[in-house]
């Protein structure tokens, strides 16, 4: 957990936090970009109605929360 941010667009989430495998995985990248294009904090999960934050916000922030967030901006690949 640092402040850095990770080698990675801020559309992609790390694979230990969305698997490429991942059943939900292209409605969730379609939620997630909608919000990081119009700026929001968030999307709703497709899945399971609960509020995400977005890579965005969370870059935002400036720093890790450290509570395993789907598109922390900061974990490391």
């Amino acid at each position: 957990m640092g402040d850095e941010l990770a080698d990675r667009p801020l559309t992609e989430p790390h694979p230990s936090r969305l698997p490429p495998q991942h059943p939900g995985r292209a409605a969730i990248l379609a939620a997630h970009a909608a919000a990081l294009a119009a700026g929001e904090a968030g999307y709703l999960d497709p899945d399971t109605g609960l509020f995400v934050l977005s890579a965005g916000f969370l870059a935002r922030r400036g720093t890790c929360c450290g509570r395993g967030c789907r598109h922390c901006p900061y974990l490391a690949d």
